[in-house]
């Protein structure tokens, strides 16, 4: 037993969880624990991020390569209010983070004190878990549920908030003492057995099965287990936008990807399947379209590790309540080896009919302006589809996800359920900080680097070699195309009078250029990809360039439209 504070408790009891980073934001409330941090400089990195916000993004972007819970620090009042949005990002993608904020002491609490806000009150609809620190003995035990709750069943964020007194106070310490949690009852998996017989009969049996991956095969570490289930079974397989770069998209079971801005075939042949596994997803609505019309004539098997996902949007023929690497792992056995190629031909017709109708003119345009298509296109074949790709939110997001060919697990973030502008540039400078030895690249429009484009100071300071790529159509790209297709071109407050970014990144001190002509833009990929630290590009592209195909809001996915 050792006489220390609570800020020195906190220090050991992040070391014992095995954090080595964290991203944080100091400030009154917390700077006692701060102060703790200066003894430890040597065991974990602190990252000075430039808003809280970047903070909470980071820890996603680290959490997702590092395979562990990402660390978000703040301190009272506006500081943790500032971390809500990454808090809710987190809680709709399922990304494990731990946030602790500081707070002004508990004598204090409720009395509208200087940078008091109530953050827990404020997080508890948006974390999987939330607790508030008076006495400085609470401390140990709190951080060890935060790790085990965050990262254990269906991944999340929690929030750990610390009173100041709780910092400053002495208490005995056990370095020693264990602290094990009982396993919530919504993570236990109940046995599947005779779920997992009746699975096996309606696959084996299926005309027209088809498989719908989504983020839970990447969270289950499940690659190798998804391939050996198909290549035995024959099932093509589509994935959600978040379940990408869990198959290489050049496997010939792979059919592409599902949703709004999907591949024509995916989506147009949904409703003809009989029989749909879908494993590790959550049927959300960019996916499904209008509800009553999806999957009308198929039996549908819903495995997920969250039982409130199952029967929650789609009522399954049979759910299973499993881990989706658990649940590959047994059934793949049980598969007998068939041939789907009649079923499969069908995908490549469509996949054939929409490139007749649409072309090349996107991926490889002769004259106008540079296409958001033919930059993510050649990115994807200079890096031979081996890089990880951090993409914002917007039409550049859904541009990056059909046309860059991801050849490895892990090698596609971004805010999926919350749809969150501002993301990509703290998530890439997480993600790097998480896996150094990849190569981290943003994709991120115009409007929504403005969000958060202060963190190019944090990318600066800490010599992180993000490499990042502006798709600059000096619009709100998506809210623009939605305008005119849908409000009769009524272009209402999309237009953006953007500032000159590359005179911004120069007062960063980091490499950039402008890439107007399509004949330069090339050379300018190479020599960001060689670049040995971080790089910018501004790429100009068309301004009215549209992402499709496109499933209208609220209509039927038989309803999707190639232009």
């Amino acid at each position: 037993m050792e006489k220390i504070s609570g800020s020195q408790a906190l220090m050991k009891s992040l070391v014992r969880e095995g954090v080595d980073t964290i991203f944080g934001y100091p400030g009154g409330a917390i700077m006692p624990i701060y102060d703790a941090l200066y003894d430890y400089k040597d065991r974990i990195r602190h990252i000075l991020v430039r808003h809280e916000q970047g903070a909470a993004h980071a820890a996603e972007g680290y959490s997702r390569l590092r395979g562990k819970p990402g660390v978000a620090m703040a301190t009272s009042g506006p500081g943790a209010t500032n971390l809500v949005t990454g808090i809710a990002d987190a809680m709709c993608d399922s990304i494990p983070i731990v946030c602790i904020t500081g707070q002004v002491p508990m004598a204090a609490l409720g009395t509208d004190a200087f940078q008091e806000a109530p953050i827990i009150g404020i997080v508890t609809p948006i974390t999987k878990w939330c607790f508030q620190v008076t006495k400085a003995e609470e401390i140990p035990e709190a951080i060890a549920k935060a790790f085990h709750i965050a990262s254990t069943g269906r991944p999340g964020p929690v929030l750990v908030d610390i009173t100041k007194n709780a910092q400053i106070e002495l208490f005995d310490f056990d370095p020693s003492a264990k602290y094990t949690f009982p396993t919530r009852k919504s993570d236990i998996e109940p046995d599947f057995t005779e779920q997992l017989k009746e699975a096996v009969e309606l696959l084996n049996n299926a005309k027209q099965p088809y498989m719908l991956i989504g983020h839970g095969i990447s969270i289950s570490k499940a690659e190798k287990e998804l391939k050996e289930f198909i290549e035995k079974s024959g099932i093509p397989v589509a994935s959600t936008l978040l379940g990408l770069s869990s198959l290489s998209t050049d496997h010939p079971l792979y059919m592409g990807m599902l949703g709004m801005h999907g591949n024509y075939s995916t989506n147009k042949l949904t409703n003809q399947a009989d029989v749909v596994l879908a494993v590790g997803m959550r049927f959300d609505d960019r996916v499904t379209g209008k509800v009553s019309g999806y999957l009308p004539n198929a039996k549908v098997i819903h495995v997920d590790i969250d039982r409130a996902e199952l029967d929650k949007v789609i009522e399954a023929t049979i759910p299973i309540h499993a881990d989706a690497k658990r649940f590959l792992t047994a059934i793949t056995p049980l598969m007998k080896r068939r041939d789907h190629s009649a079923w499969i031909k069908q995908f490549k017709a469509l996949d054939a009919e929409e490139k007749k109708e649409v072309g090349d003119a996107e991926l490889y345009p002769k004259e106008g302006e540079i296409t958001m298509a033919e930059t993510i296109r050649i990115l994807s074949e200079k890096t031979k589809g081996g890089a990880v790709i951090v993409a914002d939110v917007g039409q550049h997001q859904m541009v990056a996800a059909r046309y860059y060919q991801f050849r490895n697990p892990d090698s596609y973030i971004t805010s999926g359920g919350l749809g969150t502008m501002g993301f990509a540039l703290p998530a890439a400078m997480g993600a790097k900080v998480g896996d150094p030895s990849r190569e981290v690249i943003a994709i991120i429009g115009d409007g929504s680097f403005q969000m958060t484009l202060q963190e190019l100071g944090t990318i600066r300071q800490e010599k992180l070699a993000v490499k990042i790529i502006i798709l600059n159509n000096r619009h709100l790209g998506m809210v623009r195309q939605w305008q005119e297709l849908f409000f009769e071109e009524r272009y209402s407050f999309v237009h953006m009078d953007n500032p000159d970014f590359n005179k911004i990144t120069d007062g960063y001190h980091i490499p950039n250029e402008l890439v107007e002509k399509r004949e330069d833009l090339a050379a300018a990929l190479d020599r960001l990809l060689a670049a040995k630290g971080s790089y910018l590009l501004d790429v100009r592209v068309e301004k009215e360039e549209n992402v499709f195909p496109m499933i209208p809001s609220g209509a039927n996915i038989d309803d999707i439209r190639i232009k």
